[in-house]
């Protein structure tokens, strides 16, 4: 799978591409991660912030993942789930409780209020926007002052003796696990290729702070492959 696609084919790719591995979505996160993803979420969760009956937008929710872990944590929150792809989102309602809100909605145009919601966290999304400039602006926008983003996403791991297995995993066993969990295996050939020519986690967050977020900071996890950023709006 080539990622050098133009803004409009790469959004079209990316929303077909979620929607053709819907049902196998979840289960690949958690045998791609050994299980970690799930705690990596709650820590997510926990760097929002959330206040009393705070409002929480999980954008590119997936299935809504983050919006149910923020519901665990904080059940009288106000979680909606945001996604491009109707695929996943019907896959999401079909989960057991707590239950969020859903909407569709485009990271790159947000159909919300300017300074509305409390915290925005996504899973995922930042690697698939065609344009990453834009798609913080929309969340900085929607954000009410002093709110946090919050981000998990794979980010370039910086070289060391375990590069050569962190590649053997990511272009060898992700595709061949995609190929047999999902039957598409350009999906999951797009997920490392995807990840090696994305940022890597301290352009990541320059990008953050030029968007305008301050108390910018990462932390990796998982040898340095997946990384949460976060950052905070100005008051």
């Amino acid at each position: 799978m080539k990622t050098d696609l133009s803004a409009e084919n790469k959004g079209a790719y990316v929303q077909g591409m979620f929607n053709r591995i819907a049902s196998r979505y979840d289960l690949m996160n958690r045998l791609m991660t050994g299980g970690q993803d799930l705690r990596w979420r709650r820590e997510v969760i926990r760097r929002a912030r959330l206040g009393p009956n705070a409002h929480l937008l999980d954008l590119g929710a997936g299935t809504g993942d983050l919006a149910r872990e923020a519901l665990q944590q904080h059940p009288d929150c106000h979680a909606l789930a945001a996604d491009f792809t109707l695929g996943m989102m019907r896959v999401g309602q079909r989960h057991a409780p707590p239950a969020p809100d859903w909407s569709a909605a485009d990271a790159l145009a947000l159909p919300f209020a300017s300074q509305y919601f409390d915290a925005i966290v996504s899973g995922y999304l930042l690697r698939n926007v065609s344009d990453l400039p834009l798609a913080l602006k929309e969340q900085l926008r929607a954000l009410k002052p002093g709110g946090w983003l919050v981000s998990l996403d794979t980010t370039r791991p910086v070289r060391s003796i375990f590069t050569p297995f962190i590649q053997f995993h990511m272009r060898t066993i992700i595709p061949l696990l995609g190929s047999l969990i999902t039957g598409q295996r350009d999906a999951y050939t797009y997920l490392p290729s995807s990840s090696e020519n994305f940022l890597d986690a301290e352009t990541l967050a320059e990008a953050l702070r030029a968007a305008g977020f301050e108390e910018v900071g990462f932390q990796r996890r998982m040898f340095g492959t997946m990384a949460i950023h976060w950052g905070r709006k100005p008051v």
